[in-house]
Formats: C-alpha cells, sequence, structure tokens
C-alpha cells in the first residue's frame, strides 16, 4: 500500500497515518506537512514502514507537485490512496479588516490545497484505473456558521469540488471519498471554549476512515451520530435554523 497525506504532523492527519501503518504493515507513506520536528515524530512512530517526508505547505503548489513526483519516482507507480486532509481553522468577521487575510489564507489552504495535492496524481491514477482520491471537509460545510464563514465555506466548497470530482472520474476505477468529521480531539479544536457534541478521539475517526477508504464511500460522516445531525441540518428550514443558530458560540478569531 502507498499512500501520500497531507497535513500529516498532528491531529486527523497524523492518526490516519499511524492507522494507514496499522492495516497495511510495510506500506510506502508520504508524510506532508508545515513542521519539520512533528514530520519526524510522526515518521518516527510508523517503524517498519517506507517513510517519505515532504516538509512544505500546501498552498506551495509548485513544492507540492514536485513531492508528489518524488512520491511517485520511489518505485515508479502512483500512490493507493491520496489523502488531502491539511487544513486550517478561525473565526473570522466581515467587516473586520484584520480577518480579510484570514478568510484568504483558510480558503487557499481548505480548498486550493486540496486541488493541488490531487492535481499531480489525477492522470498516473486514471492510467493505471485504480485508487483512492480521499478529501477530508467538514460537517461545519453543510450549514453556515456564526462567526466561521470562512471555515463554512472552505468546507461547503470542499465537499462540492469532490463531488464534482467524484462524477468526473466516475467509471475510471478512480474512486473519490469525502469524509465529513464531526468535533474530532485534535489541537485543533483543544482551542474551542464550547460544548463539543459527540467529541471523538483521532484514533477512534481513523479507524472508521480508513474503512470508508477501503470501501470506497462516496461520503461518510463521522462519528456515526453527527450523521443525523448532518441530515437534519440540510432539511432544516432558514427560518428556523436562524433562530436556533444566531445565539450560537463562536470560534475564537486570530
Amino acid at each position: 500500500m502507498k499512500v501520500f497525506i497531507t497535513g500529516a504532523s498532528s491531529g486527523i492527519g497524523e492518526a490516519l497515518a499511524r492507522e494507514c501503518h496499522r492495516r497495511f504493515p510495510g506500506s510506502t507513506i508520504g508524510l506532508v506537512a508545515r513542521r519539520a520536528g512533528e514530520l519526524e515524530r510522526v515518521a518516527a512512530a510508523l517503524a517498519g514502514a517506507s517513510v517519505h517526508r515532504y516538509r512544505l505547505d500546501v498552498t506551495d503548489r509548485g513544492a507540492l507537485a514536485r513531492a508528489a513526483a518524488d512520491f511517485v519516482a520511489i518505485d515508479g507507480a502512483p500512490p493507493d490512496v491520496v489523502i488531502a486532509n491539511a487544513g486550517i481553522s478561525a473565526g473570522t468577521l466581515t467587516g473586520e479588516a484584520a480577518d480579510a487575510a484570514v478568510f484568504r489564507r483558510i480558503v487557499d489552504v481548505n480548498v486550493t490545497g486540496m486541488f493541488d495535492t490531487f492535481a499531480p496524481f489525477v492522470s498516473a491514477m486514471r492510467a493505471r484505473g485504480a485508487g483512492r482520491l480521499v478529501g477530508i471537509a467538514s460537517v461545519a460545510g453543510i450549514r453556515g456558521l456564526p462567526g466561521a464563514g470562512a471555515y463554512s465555506a472552505s468546507k461547503a466548497a470542499a465537499i462540492a469540488y469532490l463531488e464534482s470530482l467524484r462524477v468526473e472520474l466516475r467509471g475510471s476505477g478512480v474512486r473519490v471519498v469525502t469524509i465529513a468529521p464531526g468535533y474530532i480531539r485534535t489541537p485543533m479544536t483543544e482551542r474551542n471554549t464550547y460544548a463539543m457534541p459527540f467529541l471523538t478521539d483521532a484514533d477512534v475517526f481513523a479507524r472508521r476512515a480508513v474503512d470508508a477508504i477501503v470501501r470506497g464511500d462516496s461520503y461518510v460522516v463521522i462519528p456515526r451520530p453527527m450523521h443525523a445531525v448532518a441530515l437534519g441540518l440540510r432539511v432544516l428550514p432558514n427560518w428556523l435554523f436562524d433562530r436556533l443558530f444566531a445565539r450560537a458560540p463562536r470560534k475564537a478569531r486570530q
């Protein structure tokens, strides 16, 4: 098994790397992240795997393309699984001048970074007629949450992009898997000061996520109870949604 994972130095990305290592002994795993020290720490935990570390920011398209080319060149074959997991979050308010750059950065990482993660691999995976392109979205992309316009917009865009890509690749043998986490216990959620229903440990999330990847599920919400919440949010009338969420707790701004 050959797996390429962005945002792999902590949280969901680290948990997915560990679960792939546990599930597929002897795998070749590419770890992408910005923090060299954390990359080394995660790589050290994957004993027995062929681990390749790429220190880069997913907003650097050229660096991602070079990392992808290097990873393919290891044995001349594209990866079996590419997981676009890199993501950031912060509260944003429209009209606050200081939030404009934060908004752009969140969208660049969470949406454009996903496109640029997949792009270097698609042709080779199509030519082989097999593989999984996995995008980590979020339940926050189902409806726009107050104070989290950038994050909700980026995850809604990710869900729509992955759906478009799934249809584009239909019949090619390459499956596109959208995974929408609820609240997962990670450094990102540690900053939240409000209640997080169905909070799930990252290793539990990773086991269920890899199950979905192996099956080739088109779309899955983890944990399962959050799936019902997501369905409810989809069909909630605007007037009721607005009333319920107008005073909802908000993400901290940078």
